[in-house]
Protein backbone atom coordinates (compact mmCIF):
# COMPACT_ATOMS: atom_id res chain seq x y z
CA UNK A 1 0.00 0.00 0.00
CA UNK A 2 2.47 2.37 0.58
CA UNK A 3 5.25 1.52 -2.09
CA UNK A 4 2.46 1.59 -5.30
CA UNK A 5 1.12 5.29 -4.25
CA UNK A 6 5.02 6.26 -3.86
CA UNK A 7 5.65 5.04 -7.31
CA UNK A 8 2.93 6.75 -8.99
CA UNK A 9 4.06 9.83 -7.54
CA UNK A 10 8.02 9.50 -8.83
CA UNK A 11 5.91 7.88 -12.49
CA UNK A 12 4.26 11.33 -12.80
CA UNK A 13 7.00 13.24 -12.21
CA UNK A 14 9.30 12.04 -13.85
CA UNK A 15 8.16 10.12 -16.22
CA UNK A 16 4.71 12.51 -17.14
CA UNK A 17 2.38 9.55 -16.55
CA UNK A 18 0.44 7.00 -14.31
CA UNK A 19 0.57 3.64 -13.47
CA UNK A 20 -2.52 1.61 -14.39
CA UNK A 21 -4.54 -0.11 -11.64
CA UNK A 22 -2.72 1.12 -8.67
CA UNK A 23 -6.08 3.23 -7.44
CA UNK A 24 -8.05 0.53 -7.20
CA UNK A 25 -5.36 -2.24 -5.99
CA UNK A 26 -4.66 0.36 -3.40
CA UNK A 27 -8.59 0.59 -2.57
CA UNK A 28 -8.43 -3.18 -2.47
CA UNK A 29 -5.84 -3.64 0.00
CA UNK A 30 -7.67 -1.87 2.37
CA UNK A 31 -10.02 -4.42 2.52
CA UNK A 32 -7.60 -6.90 3.25
CA UNK A 33 -6.09 -4.24 5.73
CA UNK A 34 -9.41 -4.54 7.89
CA UNK A 35 -10.42 -8.46 7.58
CA UNK A 36 -6.28 -9.50 8.15
CA UNK A 37 -6.11 -6.29 10.49
CA UNK A 38 -9.53 -8.01 12.61
CA UNK A 39 -8.25 -11.57 12.88
CA UNK A 40 -5.31 -10.56 14.43
CA UNK A 41 -6.98 -8.21 16.55
CA UNK A 42 -9.24 -11.17 17.70
CA UNK A 43 -6.15 -12.80 18.23
CA UNK A 44 -4.51 -10.88 20.78
CA UNK A 45 -8.17 -9.86 22.52
CA UNK A 46 -8.30 -6.36 21.19
CA UNK A 47 -11.50 -5.70 19.34
CA UNK A 48 -13.21 -2.46 21.14
CA UNK A 49 -15.91 -3.16 22.99
CA UNK A 50 -17.38 -1.91 26.50
CA UNK A 51 -15.04 -2.35 29.38
CA UNK A 52 -18.30 -2.93 31.95
CA UNK A 53 -17.58 -6.59 32.63
CA UNK A 54 -14.84 -4.56 35.47
CA UNK A 55 -18.14 -3.78 36.73
CA UNK A 56 -19.25 -7.14 37.28
CA UNK A 57 -18.83 -9.50 40.33
CA UNK A 58 -15.15 -11.87 39.90
CA UNK A 59 -17.62 -15.08 39.60
CA UNK A 60 -19.84 -14.30 37.31
CA UNK A 61 -17.43 -13.06 34.55
CA UNK A 62 -16.25 -16.97 33.34
CA UNK A 63 -20.39 -17.15 32.45
CA UNK A 64 -20.24 -13.69 30.53
CA UNK A 65 -17.23 -14.52 28.68
CA UNK A 66 -18.29 -17.65 27.09
CA UNK A 67 -21.81 -16.18 26.40
CA UNK A 68 -20.63 -13.00 25.04
CA UNK A 69 -17.67 -14.63 22.69
CA UNK A 70 -19.79 -17.66 21.93
CA UNK A 71 -22.61 -15.43 20.30
CA UNK A 72 -19.91 -12.95 18.70
CA UNK A 73 -18.62 -16.75 16.81
CA UNK A 74 -22.22 -17.00 15.62
CA UNK A 75 -22.64 -13.97 13.80
CA UNK A 76 -19.13 -13.58 12.75
CA UNK A 77 -20.07 -17.45 11.21
CA UNK A 78 -23.01 -15.50 9.87
CA UNK A 79 -21.70 -12.85 8.15
CA UNK A 80 -19.19 -15.37 6.70
CA UNK A 81 -21.95 -17.20 5.02
CA UNK A 82 -23.34 -13.89 3.64
CA UNK A 83 -19.90 -13.11 2.14
CA UNK A 84 -19.50 -16.67 0.65
CA UNK A 85 -23.26 -16.02 -1.09
CA UNK A 86 -21.59 -12.59 -2.32
CA UNK A 87 -18.60 -14.09 -4.23
CA UNK A 88 -20.35 -16.92 -5.71
CA UNK A 89 -22.42 -13.82 -7.71
CA UNK A 90 -19.17 -12.35 -8.42
CA UNK A 91 -17.93 -14.92 -9.91
CA UNK A 92 -20.61 -15.11 -12.37
CA UNK A 93 -19.92 -11.81 -12.83
CA UNK A 94 -16.51 -11.59 -14.14
CA UNK A 95 -15.31 -8.52 -13.18
CA UNK A 96 -11.80 -6.87 -12.74
CA UNK A 97 -9.90 -5.01 -10.04
CA UNK A 98 -6.79 -4.48 -12.26
CA UNK A 99 -4.21 -6.31 -13.96
CA UNK A 100 -6.18 -9.37 -13.99
CA UNK A 101 -6.88 -9.87 -10.87
CA UNK A 102 -10.53 -11.38 -10.24
CA UNK A 103 -12.62 -9.09 -8.23
CA UNK A 104 -14.04 -12.50 -6.06
CA UNK A 105 -10.31 -13.07 -5.85
CA UNK A 106 -9.93 -9.71 -3.84
CA UNK A 107 -13.33 -10.73 -1.77
CA UNK A 108 -11.95 -13.95 -0.66
CA UNK A 109 -9.70 -12.34 2.49
CA UNK A 110 -13.15 -11.44 3.82
CA UNK A 111 -14.45 -15.12 4.53
CA UNK A 112 -10.87 -16.06 5.45
CA UNK A 113 -10.68 -13.17 8.07
CA UNK A 114 -14.16 -14.08 9.39
CA UNK A 115 -13.22 -17.72 9.63
CA UNK A 116 -10.30 -16.86 11.92
CA UNK A 117 -11.99 -14.42 13.76
CA UNK A 118 -15.14 -17.07 14.82
CA UNK A 119 -12.40 -19.78 15.68
CA UNK A 120 -10.82 -17.29 17.51
CA UNK A 121 -13.91 -15.90 19.47
CA UNK A 122 -14.56 -19.61 20.08
CA UNK A 123 -11.12 -20.03 21.51
CA UNK A 124 -11.08 -17.30 23.76
CA UNK A 125 -14.77 -17.96 25.30
CA UNK A 126 -13.20 -20.17 28.32
CA UNK A 127 -9.93 -21.27 29.12
CA UNK A 128 -11.22 -25.12 29.05
CA UNK A 129 -12.52 -27.02 26.42
CA UNK A 130 -15.79 -27.73 28.01
CA UNK A 131 -16.47 -23.87 27.90
CA UNK A 132 -15.57 -23.62 24.80
CA UNK A 133 -17.79 -25.96 23.58
CA UNK A 134 -20.73 -24.18 25.44
CA UNK A 135 -19.76 -21.05 23.56
CA UNK A 136 -20.96 -23.11 20.98
CA UNK A 137 -24.46 -22.34 21.47
CA UNK A 138 -23.97 -18.94 20.52
CA UNK A 139 -24.02 -20.40 16.73
CA UNK A 140 -27.92 -21.39 17.21
CA UNK A 141 -29.52 -18.38 17.47
CA UNK A 142 -28.20 -17.72 13.09
CA UNK A 143 -28.46 -21.33 12.56
CA UNK A 144 -32.15 -21.11 13.46
CA UNK A 145 -33.00 -17.77 11.87
CA UNK A 146 -30.90 -19.18 8.50
CA UNK A 147 -32.93 -22.06 8.17
CA UNK A 148 -36.55 -21.20 9.09
CA UNK A 149 -37.17 -18.31 6.70
CA UNK A 150 -41.28 -18.34 8.29
CA UNK A 151 -40.14 -16.52 11.11
CA UNK A 152 -39.23 -13.44 9.31
CA UNK A 153 -41.76 -10.93 10.18
CA UNK A 154 -43.13 -13.20 13.07
CA UNK A 155 -41.71 -10.85 16.40
CA UNK A 156 -38.49 -12.58 17.31
CA UNK A 157 -36.58 -9.38 15.53
CA UNK A 158 -37.28 -7.47 19.04
CA UNK A 159 -36.12 -10.44 21.13
CA UNK A 160 -33.17 -11.19 18.89
CA UNK A 161 -32.09 -7.76 19.12
CA UNK A 162 -32.53 -7.38 22.51
CA UNK A 163 -29.97 -10.47 22.89
CA UNK A 164 -27.55 -8.66 20.82
CA UNK A 165 -27.48 -5.37 22.39
CA UNK A 166 -27.47 -7.34 26.56
CA UNK A 167 -24.58 -8.89 24.74
CA UNK A 168 -22.60 -6.09 23.49
CA UNK A 169 -23.44 -4.17 26.81
CA UNK A 170 -21.50 -6.83 29.02
CA UNK A 171 -18.74 -6.73 26.34
CA UNK A 172 -19.44 -8.51 23.15
CA UNK A 173 -16.87 -6.85 20.47
CA UNK A 174 -18.61 -3.81 18.73
CA UNK A 175 -18.69 -5.04 15.27
CA UNK A 176 -20.52 -8.34 15.77
CA UNK A 177 -22.89 -6.28 17.30
CA UNK A 178 -23.75 -3.91 14.62
CA UNK A 179 -22.97 -6.88 12.18
CA UNK A 180 -25.18 -8.92 13.94
CA UNK A 181 -28.17 -5.92 13.91
CA UNK A 182 -27.73 -5.29 10.50
CA UNK A 183 -28.08 -8.59 9.38
CA UNK A 184 -31.02 -9.28 11.78
CA UNK A 185 -32.75 -6.13 9.69
CA UNK A 186 -32.19 -7.62 6.99
CA UNK A 187 -33.16 -11.04 7.47
CA UNK A 188 -36.66 -9.71 9.15
CA UNK A 189 -37.33 -7.96 5.80
CA UNK A 190 -36.59 -10.97 3.53
CA UNK A 191 -33.29 -9.37 2.14
CA UNK A 192 -30.08 -11.79 2.07
CA UNK A 193 -27.88 -11.55 4.46
CA UNK A 194 -24.99 -10.85 1.94
CA UNK A 195 -26.05 -7.44 1.61
CA UNK A 196 -24.12 -6.82 4.84
CA UNK A 197 -20.87 -7.63 3.44
CA UNK A 198 -21.46 -6.41 0.18
CA UNK A 199 -21.45 -2.89 1.96
CA UNK A 200 -18.37 -4.05 4.12
CA UNK A 201 -17.03 -4.16 0.45
CA UNK A 202 -17.66 -0.97 0.08
CA UNK A 203 -14.72 0.15 1.92
CA UNK A 204 -12.99 0.17 -1.51
CA UNK A 205 -15.53 2.47 -3.00
CA UNK A 206 -13.82 5.31 -0.63
CA UNK A 207 -10.74 6.81 -2.61
CA UNK A 208 -9.27 8.74 0.18
CA UNK A 209 -9.63 5.47 2.90
CA UNK A 210 -6.52 3.94 2.50
CA UNK A 211 -4.77 7.35 3.96
CA UNK A 212 -6.13 6.06 7.13
CA UNK A 213 -3.80 2.94 7.49
CA UNK A 214 -0.88 4.40 5.89
CA UNK A 215 -1.32 7.66 8.26
CA UNK A 216 -1.64 5.80 10.75
CA UNK A 217 1.73 3.52 10.06
CA UNK A 218 3.48 6.51 9.82
CA UNK A 219 2.73 7.41 13.09
CA UNK A 220 3.65 4.46 14.65
CA UNK A 221 6.69 4.07 13.07
CA UNK A 222 7.56 7.64 14.40
CA UNK A 223 6.24 6.91 18.15
CA UNK A 224 8.27 3.96 17.82
CA UNK A 225 11.79 5.41 17.26
CA UNK A 226 13.20 8.37 18.64
CA UNK A 227 10.88 10.79 17.69
CA UNK A 228 8.99 11.22 21.06
CA UNK A 229 12.49 12.11 22.91
CA UNK A 230 13.72 14.18 20.23
CA UNK A 231 10.56 16.06 20.39
CA UNK A 232 10.71 16.19 24.31
CA UNK A 233 14.00 17.87 24.39
CA UNK A 234 13.36 20.41 21.98
CA UNK A 235 9.84 21.26 23.86
CA UNK A 236 11.80 21.37 26.98
CA UNK A 237 14.55 23.66 25.95
CA UNK A 238 11.97 26.04 24.72
CA UNK A 239 9.28 26.18 27.24
CA UNK A 240 10.91 24.44 30.40
CA UNK A 241 11.93 28.64 32.02
CA UNK A 242 8.61 28.78 32.06
CA UNK A 243 6.29 28.44 35.35
CA UNK A 244 4.62 24.92 34.74
CA UNK A 245 6.55 24.22 32.07
CA UNK A 246 7.28 20.56 32.12
CA UNK A 247 2.96 20.08 31.97
CA UNK A 248 3.07 22.78 29.41
CA UNK A 249 5.65 20.30 27.28
CA UNK A 250 3.90 16.98 28.65
CA UNK A 251 0.48 17.97 27.15
CA UNK A 252 1.68 19.16 23.77
CA UNK A 253 4.23 16.11 22.96
CA UNK A 254 1.07 14.06 23.95
CA UNK A 255 -1.64 16.11 22.18
CA UNK A 256 0.95 15.56 19.24
CA UNK A 257 1.55 12.48 18.86
CA UNK A 258 -2.39 11.78 19.34
CA UNK A 259 -3.36 11.84 15.64
CA UNK A 260 0.26 10.23 14.48
CA UNK A 261 -1.48 6.99 15.98
CA UNK A 262 -4.55 7.31 15.18
CA UNK A 263 -6.25 6.73 18.65
CA UNK A 264 -5.55 8.41 22.22
CA UNK A 265 -5.20 5.36 23.85
CA UNK A 266 -2.23 4.57 22.16
CA UNK A 267 -0.70 7.86 23.56
CA UNK A 268 -1.65 6.82 26.86
CA UNK A 269 -0.26 3.47 26.99
CA UNK A 270 2.65 4.31 25.27
CA UNK A 271 4.38 7.75 26.17
CA UNK A 272 2.08 8.00 29.23
CA UNK A 273 4.35 5.83 31.14
CA UNK A 274 6.98 7.60 30.17
CA UNK A 275 5.98 11.21 30.84
CA UNK A 276 4.12 10.51 34.25
CA UNK A 277 7.30 9.83 36.42
CA UNK A 278 9.08 12.67 35.04
CA UNK A 279 6.10 15.10 36.28
CA UNK A 280 6.29 12.87 39.79
CA UNK A 281 10.10 13.33 40.40
CA UNK A 282 9.86 17.22 38.87
CA UNK A 283 7.11 17.63 42.50
CA UNK A 284 3.72 17.93 40.36
CA UNK A 285 0.96 15.97 42.06
CA UNK A 286 0.44 12.59 41.06
CA UNK A 287 -2.86 12.78 40.82
CA UNK A 288 -2.88 16.31 38.46
CA UNK A 289 0.00 14.55 37.00
CA UNK A 290 -2.27 11.36 36.01
CA UNK A 291 -5.58 13.53 34.92
CA UNK A 292 -2.96 15.76 32.61
CA UNK A 293 -1.74 12.56 31.16
CA UNK A 294 -5.02 11.40 30.63
CA UNK A 295 -6.44 14.15 29.66
CA UNK A 296 -3.86 15.41 26.95
CA UNK A 297 -3.96 11.86 25.13
CA UNK A 298 -7.55 12.83 24.36
CA UNK A 299 -6.99 16.56 22.97
CA UNK A 300 -4.97 16.08 19.79
CA UNK A 301 -7.73 14.17 17.38
CA UNK A 302 -8.75 17.51 15.55
CA UNK A 303 -5.29 17.91 14.52
CA UNK A 304 -3.79 16.50 11.32
CA UNK A 305 -3.39 13.34 10.34
CA UNK A 306 -5.74 12.52 12.68
CA UNK A 307 -8.11 9.14 11.66
CA UNK A 308 -11.41 10.23 13.36
CA UNK A 309 -11.28 13.53 11.16
CA UNK A 310 -10.32 12.04 7.89
CA UNK A 311 -13.22 9.14 8.88
CA UNK A 312 -16.00 11.85 9.79
CA UNK A 313 -14.90 13.56 6.26
CA UNK A 314 -15.63 10.50 4.30
CA UNK A 315 -18.49 9.44 6.16
CA UNK A 316 -20.00 13.07 5.76
CA UNK A 317 -19.22 13.79 2.19
CA UNK A 318 -16.94 16.56 3.18
CA UNK A 319 -13.39 17.78 2.38
CA UNK A 320 -10.93 16.44 4.51
CA UNK A 321 -8.58 19.76 3.82
CA UNK A 322 -11.51 22.21 5.30
CA UNK A 323 -12.13 19.99 8.57
CA UNK A 324 -8.30 19.95 9.42
CA UNK A 325 -8.52 23.90 8.81
CA UNK A 326 -11.89 23.92 11.27
CA UNK A 327 -10.53 21.58 13.74
CA UNK A 328 -7.28 23.91 13.92
CA UNK A 329 -7.95 26.55 16.13
CA UNK A 330 -10.78 24.07 18.66
CA UNK A 331 -7.59 21.73 19.08
CA UNK A 332 -5.41 24.48 19.99
CA UNK A 333 -8.20 26.03 22.26
CA UNK A 334 -8.32 22.41 24.20
CA UNK A 335 -4.39 22.57 24.13
CA UNK A 336 -3.55 25.66 25.65
CA UNK A 337 -6.25 25.16 28.32
CA UNK A 338 -5.22 21.98 29.84
CA UNK A 339 -1.76 23.16 29.49
CA UNK A 340 -2.71 26.08 31.50
CA UNK A 341 -4.27 24.24 33.88
CA UNK A 342 -1.38 21.74 34.23
CA UNK A 343 1.03 24.55 34.82
CA UNK A 344 -1.06 26.18 37.47
CA UNK A 345 -0.88 22.87 38.96
CA UNK A 346 3.28 22.98 38.62
CA UNK A 347 3.24 26.56 40.06
CA UNK A 348 1.63 26.19 42.93
CA UNK A 349 3.32 23.13 43.81
CA UNK A 350 6.70 25.48 43.33
CA UNK A 351 8.20 22.57 40.58
CA UNK A 352 11.70 23.54 39.56
CA UNK A 353 11.91 24.94 36.60
CA UNK A 354 14.52 24.32 33.63
CA UNK A 355 16.82 27.31 32.89
CA UNK A 356 16.50 28.71 28.96
CA UNK A 357 19.82 27.91 27.57
CA UNK A 358 20.43 29.12 23.46
CA UNK A 359 23.03 26.56 22.50
CA UNK A 360 20.79 23.19 24.03
CA UNK A 361 17.31 24.70 22.77
CA UNK A 362 19.51 25.19 19.26
CA UNK A 363 20.87 21.79 19.43
CA UNK A 364 17.14 20.74 20.11
CA UNK A 365 15.81 22.10 17.24
CA UNK A 366 18.37 20.60 15.04
CA UNK A 367 18.22 17.49 16.49
CA UNK A 368 14.45 17.37 15.66
CA UNK A 369 14.95 19.31 12.31
CA UNK A 370 13.45 15.72 10.52
CA UNK A 371 10.56 15.21 12.70
CA UNK A 372 9.53 19.33 12.06
CA UNK A 373 10.10 18.93 8.07
CA UNK A 374 7.24 16.29 8.45
CA UNK A 375 3.91 18.24 8.67
CA UNK A 376 6.04 20.39 6.06
CA UNK A 377 5.95 17.62 3.49
CA UNK A 378 2.18 16.39 4.11
CA UNK A 379 1.28 20.16 3.89
CA UNK A 380 3.28 20.91 0.52
CA UNK A 381 2.26 17.50 -0.82
CA UNK A 382 -1.48 18.03 0.02
CA UNK A 383 -1.92 21.99 -1.30
CA UNK A 384 0.79 22.04 -3.45
CA UNK A 385 -0.92 19.62 -5.24
CA UNK A 386 1.92 17.21 -6.36
CA UNK A 387 0.44 14.65 -4.40
CA UNK A 388 -3.02 13.11 -3.13
CA UNK A 389 -4.02 12.50 -0.35
CA UNK A 390 -3.64 8.83 -0.12
CA UNK A 391 0.00 9.82 -2.05
CA UNK A 392 0.83 12.03 1.02
CA UNK A 393 0.20 9.46 3.13
CA UNK A 394 2.02 7.00 1.60
CA UNK A 395 5.54 9.22 1.48
CA UNK A 396 4.69 9.95 5.08
CA UNK A 397 5.31 6.38 5.86
CA UNK A 398 8.16 6.35 3.33
CA UNK A 399 9.54 9.43 5.08
CA UNK A 400 9.25 8.12 8.93
CA UNK A 401 11.09 4.81 7.81
CA UNK A 402 13.59 7.06 6.35
CA UNK A 403 14.09 9.15 9.82
CA UNK A 404 13.96 6.14 11.78
CA UNK A 405 16.08 3.32 9.72
CA UNK A 406 18.62 5.22 7.92
CA UNK A 407 18.96 8.80 9.58
CA UNK A 408 18.39 7.98 13.04
CA UNK A 409 18.89 4.49 13.40
CA UNK A 410 16.31 4.26 16.05
CA UNK A 411 14.63 1.23 14.56
CA UNK A 412 15.81 -1.74 12.55
CA UNK A 413 14.11 -2.21 9.35
CA UNK A 414 14.35 -6.25 9.61
CA UNK A 415 13.84 -6.29 13.47
CA UNK A 416 10.98 -3.59 14.53
CA UNK A 417 9.35 -2.87 10.95
CA UNK A 418 7.28 -5.95 11.14
CA UNK A 419 6.45 -5.57 14.56
CA UNK A 420 5.21 -2.49 14.14
CA UNK A 421 3.28 -2.95 11.34
CA UNK A 422 1.44 -5.86 12.89
CA UNK A 423 0.62 -3.84 15.99
CA UNK A 424 -0.54 -1.17 13.62
CA UNK A 425 -2.59 -3.58 11.65
CA UNK A 426 -4.46 -4.95 15.04
CA UNK A 427 -5.25 -1.52 16.00
CA UNK A 428 -6.65 -0.63 12.27
CA UNK A 429 -8.27 -3.98 12.11
CA UNK A 430 -10.78 -3.07 15.06
CA UNK A 431 -12.13 -0.29 13.36
CA UNK A 432 -12.12 -1.00 10.05
CA UNK A 433 -14.12 -3.94 10.52
CA UNK A 434 -16.56 -1.69 12.34
CA UNK A 435 -16.59 0.67 9.62
CA UNK A 436 -17.81 -2.47 7.47
CA UNK A 437 -20.03 -3.56 9.50
CA UNK A 438 -21.87 -0.03 9.59
CA UNK A 439 -21.71 0.67 5.99
CA UNK A 440 -24.13 -2.41 6.26
CA UNK A 441 -26.17 -0.83 8.75
CA UNK A 442 -26.25 2.32 7.37
CA UNK A 443 -27.29 1.11 4.40
CA UNK A 444 -30.30 -0.33 6.52
CA UNK A 445 -31.33 2.67 8.48
CA UNK A 446 -31.26 4.65 4.60
CA UNK A 447 -33.26 2.27 3.02
CA UNK A 448 -36.31 2.63 5.98
CA UNK A 449 -35.88 6.62 6.14
CA UNK A 450 -35.11 6.07 9.57
CA UNK A 451 -32.91 9.57 9.16
CA UNK A 452 -35.77 11.02 7.99
CA UNK A 453 -37.80 10.26 10.54
CA UNK A 454 -35.60 10.70 13.13
CA UNK A 455 -35.18 14.86 11.44
CA UNK A 456 -39.39 14.49 11.85
CA UNK A 457 -39.85 13.71 15.39
CA UNK A 458 -36.94 16.29 16.60
CA UNK A 459 -38.08 19.21 14.30
CA UNK A 460 -42.13 19.04 15.31
CA UNK A 461 -40.60 19.02 18.69
CA UNK A 462 -37.83 21.45 18.53
CA UNK A 463 -37.84 24.91 16.52
CA UNK A 464 -34.68 26.96 18.25
CA UNK A 465 -31.20 25.88 16.61
CA UNK A 466 -29.81 26.94 19.42
CA UNK A 467 -31.63 24.20 21.44
CA UNK A 468 -31.10 21.74 18.92
CA UNK A 469 -27.42 22.39 19.60
CA UNK A 470 -27.48 22.21 23.49
CA UNK A 471 -30.12 18.68 23.03
CA UNK A 472 -27.15 17.38 20.56
CA UNK A 473 -24.00 17.84 22.91
CA UNK A 474 -26.09 16.40 25.60
CA UNK A 475 -26.75 13.59 23.10
CA UNK A 476 -23.67 13.62 22.23
CA UNK A 477 -21.46 13.71 25.63
CA UNK A 478 -23.65 10.34 26.28
CA UNK A 479 -22.63 8.85 22.80
CA UNK A 480 -19.20 9.77 23.79
CA UNK A 481 -19.14 8.19 27.22
CA UNK A 482 -20.87 4.89 26.25
CA UNK A 483 -19.53 4.50 22.45
CA UNK A 484 -15.64 4.26 21.10
CA UNK A 485 -15.26 7.31 18.49
CA UNK A 486 -14.93 5.22 15.35
CA UNK A 487 -18.12 3.51 15.89
CA UNK A 488 -19.89 7.09 16.97
CA UNK A 489 -18.75 8.65 13.21
CA UNK A 490 -20.75 5.35 11.39
CA UNK A 491 -23.19 5.07 13.38
CA UNK A 492 -24.36 8.24 14.70
CA UNK A 493 -23.03 10.59 11.66
CA UNK A 494 -25.93 9.72 8.95
CA UNK A 495 -28.45 10.56 11.55
CA UNK A 496 -27.23 14.10 12.58
CA UNK A 497 -26.04 15.30 9.69
CA UNK A 498 -29.91 15.69 7.81
CA UNK A 499 -30.87 17.19 10.89
CA UNK A 500 -27.75 20.00 11.56
CA UNK A 501 -28.25 21.10 8.00
CA UNK A 502 -32.32 21.69 8.79
CA UNK A 503 -31.07 23.60 11.31
CA UNK A 504 -29.00 25.87 8.86
CA UNK A 505 -25.80 24.27 10.76
CA UNK A 506 -23.08 24.58 8.78
CA UNK A 507 -22.04 21.38 7.80
CA UNK A 508 -18.04 21.62 8.81
CA UNK A 509 -18.58 23.08 12.25
CA UNK A 510 -21.18 20.42 12.60
CA UNK A 511 -18.30 18.14 12.40
CA UNK A 512 -16.17 19.84 14.44
CA UNK A 513 -19.16 20.15 17.49
CA UNK A 514 -19.02 16.23 16.89
CA UNK A 515 -15.50 15.64 17.30
CA UNK A 516 -14.57 17.65 20.45
CA UNK A 517 -17.77 16.10 21.67
CA UNK A 518 -16.74 12.83 21.08
CA UNK A 519 -13.04 14.06 22.79
CA UNK A 520 -14.72 14.63 25.68
CA UNK A 521 -17.00 11.44 25.97
CA UNK A 522 -13.23 10.13 25.84
CA UNK A 523 -13.04 11.31 29.99
CA UNK A 524 -17.08 10.89 30.49
CA UNK A 525 -18.08 8.25 32.52
CA UNK A 526 -18.98 5.12 32.74
CA UNK A 527 -17.56 4.23 29.67
CA UNK A 528 -14.74 7.17 29.28
CA UNK A 529 -12.37 5.11 27.37
CA UNK A 530 -9.15 6.78 28.44
CA UNK A 531 -10.15 6.31 32.04
CA UNK A 532 -10.31 2.78 31.54
CA UNK A 533 -6.71 2.70 30.00
CA UNK A 534 -5.61 5.18 32.29
CA UNK A 535 -7.12 2.96 35.22
CA UNK A 536 -4.59 -0.02 33.28
CA UNK A 537 -2.00 1.74 32.89
CA UNK A 538 -1.41 3.59 35.72
CA UNK A 539 -3.09 0.59 38.47
CA UNK A 540 -5.38 3.08 39.92
CA UNK A 541 -9.16 2.64 40.49
CA UNK A 542 -11.74 4.63 38.69
CA UNK A 543 -12.74 6.48 41.39
CA UNK A 544 -9.56 8.34 41.66
CA UNK A 545 -9.22 8.69 37.79
CA UNK A 546 -12.12 10.63 37.84
CA UNK A 547 -11.34 12.90 40.77
CA UNK A 548 -8.13 13.32 38.84
CA UNK A 549 -9.59 14.41 35.40
CA UNK A 550 -12.38 16.29 36.34
CA UNK A 551 -10.95 19.94 36.94
CA UNK A 552 -10.16 19.29 33.43
CA UNK A 553 -13.33 17.71 32.30
CA UNK A 554 -15.03 21.19 33.25
CA UNK A 555 -12.47 23.29 31.36
CA UNK A 556 -12.65 21.61 28.34
CA UNK A 557 -16.81 21.54 28.52
CA UNK A 558 -16.94 25.04 28.61
CA UNK A 559 -14.37 25.13 25.77
CA UNK A 560 -16.99 22.58 23.72
CA UNK A 561 -19.90 24.99 24.55
CA UNK A 562 -17.83 27.86 22.96
CA UNK A 563 -16.94 25.76 19.92
CA UNK A 564 -20.95 24.80 19.70
CA UNK A 565 -22.17 28.29 20.15
CA UNK A 566 -19.27 30.21 18.13
CA UNK A 567 -19.11 29.06 14.76
CA UNK A 568 -16.31 31.31 13.75
CA UNK A 569 -13.86 29.57 16.49
CA UNK A 570 -14.59 26.73 13.59
CA UNK A 571 -14.86 28.60 10.36
CA UNK A 572 -12.76 31.55 10.72
CA UNK A 573 -9.95 29.88 8.62
CA UNK A 574 -12.31 27.83 6.19
CA UNK A 575 -13.90 31.07 5.04
CA UNK A 576 -10.62 33.30 5.03
CA UNK A 577 -8.39 30.80 2.78
CA UNK A 578 -11.37 29.99 0.64
CA UNK A 579 -11.64 33.65 -0.02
Amino acid sequence: MCLLPVLEVGSRLFRGRSIAGTIPLVEHLTLWIAFLGAALAARSGRHLALSTTSFLPERHRPAVRIGTNGLAAGLAAWLLWGSLDLIQVEREAVSEVAIGIPVWVAMCIMPAGLAIVSLRFLFRASETWKGRALAMTGFLLPMVLAMVPALQGSGILVPALGLVFAATFLGMPIFTAIGGAALLLFWNEGIPVAAVPVEAYRLTAHPMLPAVPLFTLGGYILSEGGASRRLMRLLTSLFGWMPGGLAIVTTFVLAFFTPLTGASGVTILSMGGLLLPVLVRARYPEKSSIGLVTVSGSIGLLLPPSLPVILYAVTSNLSIADLFLAGLIPGLLLIFLVAGWGARQGVLAKVERTPFRFQEAAAAVWGAKWELLLPVIVLVGIFGGFATLVETAALTVAYALIIGCIVHRDLSLRRDVGRITVECATMLGGFLIILGMALGLTNYLIDAEIPMRALSFVQEHIESPLVFLLVLNLFLLVVGGLMDIYSAIFVVVPLIVPMGLAYGIDPVHLGIIFLTNLELGYLTPPMGENLFLSSYRFNRPLTYLFQSTLPYWLLLLGAVLIITYVPSVSLFLVRWLGN
